[in-house]
């Protein structure tokens, strides 16, 4: 070996490419398994870049909400999830620690997700406002479209098969309908992304809060939940 090729070896050995150095050829995809993990990987880290700059729009956004809250409530869950639940707007627990549904009506739908075998971490958890509105009140039309571009961004980057919408605000927003739930909820709709290739199967329900007070609508509720249990069972 000259003088310049031993130069050249020193300097892969000191830049750490310690693979070109092997006896034997080195192969890179032993498997398809870990060609799949690792494009897992990458797309995960892709997801995770993304929502950051969704929740960095968020907070540069100016509204009049920001005023009377507390803390930004963007998600909870996984950015690779099935089943996407949107609800309002947070209340003053969810204000409070800056998660979705962690009060008294996150609490329920902890146990309407229990009933149909999904946990929690599995699907993933947002609203139509990311601002707690005064005194917990509905979000206004004008709010609602103020940040409805955030929430179609939310869903082109999870890309969920199926979405759960929570409430009257989350159907008028993404149904784009002035029809009352009564008649919305009981059957499958279709949500179109002008980003995502595909149509993802939708069902408008009733609110965990509203459940709360009018506990005579939980059996409504549970044949709409029962109806998403079947369609993921079906699909395995």
């Amino acid at each position: 070996m000259n003088q310049s090729d031993k130069k050249n070896l020193e300097f892969i050995k000191n830049s750490g490419i310690s693979y070109f150095l092997q006896d034997s050829p080195r192969i890179w995809f032993e498997n398809s398994k870990s060609s799949e993990n690792l494009n897992e990987i990458i797309e995960d880290n892709k997801k995770i870049l993304e929502i950051k700059k969704v929740i960095e729009s968020i907070k540069n956004h100016e509204t009049s909400l920001k005023k009377s809250a507390n803390n930004l409530v963007v998600y909870d869950g996984t950015l690779d999830a099935k089943v996407m639940f949107i609800g309002e707007a947070p209340g003053q627990e969810e204000d409070k620690l800056g998660t979705p549904f962690v009060g008294k009506a996150g609490q329920l739908l902890n146990k309407m997700l229990a009933a149909i075998n999904i946990k929690r971490e599995e699907v993933y958890i947002t609203n139509v406002v990311n601002w707690r509105p005064p005194n917990n009140r509905t979000p206004t039309d004008e709010e609602i479209l103020e940040f409805l571009p955030y929430l179609q961004q939310q869903i082109d980057i999870v890309e969920p098969k199926y979405i759960f919408l929570l409430g009257g605000v989350a159907a008028k927003a993404i149904l784009s309908t002035p029809l009352a739930l009564g008649k919305l909820r009981g059957k499958w709709h279709e949500y179109k992304s002008l980003k995502l290739n595909k149509k993802i199967y939708t069902i408008a329900s009733y609110h965990p809060a509203f459940l709360l007070r009018s506990p005579q609508f939980k059996k409504a509720s549970w044949e709409d939940l029962k109806m998403l249990q079947k369609r993921m069972n079906d699909e395995k």
